[in-house]
């Protein structure tokens, strides 16, 4: 290593553990000197995304920077007229792009279900899977299918889908799927006790980062299952990002950081660079700013394979996923 890089990982490892510059846009600013070279313009050209939650903010960020790239890209998004309004926000801005609607409320076991039916229709194969759709409740609330809404939107709908399009995944010779994770999951636990949030008092932004902190362990996981059918899975987490749903949920961090916080195409970066770069980033690692990242800064949040193998099966179980 020269001087140079050397100077550069130090940079970037002191930005990671200090947080408040490494996750604002100075972090970005700072690592873009010395990150990985972007990919290629046209580096989607041919392939197809779908992107979870893409009416706005970062989803609508990543759901643009696909089809700059030059991807067909699907936005699978619970309210169609706001669908709409992003799919024409697109075109807008890149007149050529290719971009469909489809519907599809992620926390909900009927509409997942019918969304990869449509998809299955509709598709040939699929090289990229974005999850992004998001979901921070003041109360506790439970999804159609009686699960905690945090739980369902994050984790049990993202399998279940993952699951339902892995034909399509494994259609192309790169399936890629990215996980929209969060940094708030480096201050929570795995819930092994209390999956679905049941006990003590019920705050939406310990439920939104405990469910972060299960994408990311399941990363590794879903990773392997996957790996005979050369599909590969990534978690990322997008920093501090000025967004409507952070405005709404925590107006007094937005209020407080908002001269720091990193724009929504900011946040979509390494989702995009995931997505796109080649060769194939490595699988199962948690990334952000382009590069993995540990994913235990504290060692109370540390936790035995056996209860990681515990959880996955309970949220395997519970979307009806195949455990075998």
């Amino acid at each position: 290593m020269n001087d140079a890089s050397g100077t550069a990982s130090r940079l970037d490892t002191l930005l990671d553990r200090t947080i408040v510059p490494g996750y604002t846009s100075l972090g970005i600013a700072l690592r873009r000197r010395h990150w990985p070279a972007d990919p290629a313009p046209d580096a989607l050209r041919g392939k197809t995304a779908v992107v979870t939650g893409a009416n706005s903010g970062i989803g609508l960020a990543v759901a643009e920077g696909l089809a700059a790239l030059g991807a067909r890209v699907v936005l699978a998004v619970r309210n169609p007229g706001r669908g709409e309004e992003a799919r024409r926000r697109i075109r807008a801005a890149h007149p050529d792009a290719d971009v469909v609607l489809t519907e599809c409320d992620i926390s909900d076991f009927a509409a997942v279900d019918a969304c990869a039916r449509r998809l299955a229709d509709q598709l040939s194969s699929l090289d990229i899977l974005v999850h992004n759709a998001g979901v921070l409740p003041p109360e506790r609330t439970e999804s159609a299918d009686g699960h905690e809404l945090t739980l369902a939107t994050h984790i049990l709908g993202p399998l279940r889908l993952t699951d339902h399009l892995v034909p399509l995944l494994a259609a192309t010779e790169d399936g890629r799927v990215i996980l929209m994770s969060s940094g708030g999951m480096y201050t929570q636990r795995l819930p092994v006790d209390d999956l679905e949030y049941r006990h003590g008092d019920y705050r939406g932004a310990t439920a939104y980062a405990r469910t972060k902190r299960l994408q990311v362990a399941f990363t590794p996981v879903m990773a392997e299952r996957y790996a005979a059918k050369a599909i590969t899975v990534h978690a990322m987490h997008p920093g501090w990002v000025n967004t409507p749903g952070i405005a709404d949920a925590l107006p007094g961090f937005h209020r407080l950081l908002r001269p720091l916080l990193r724009t929504p195409a900011e946040g979509a970066d390494t989702a995009l660079w995931l997505a796109a770069t080649r060769p194939t980033p490595p699988t199962g690692q948690f990334w952000h700013d382009r590069h993995p990242r540990p994913t235990h800064y504290l060692s109370r949040t540390h936790y035995t394979s056996g209860q990681l193998w515990r959880l996955w099966l309970d949220c395997a179980r519970a979307a009806g996923v195949s455990t075998d």
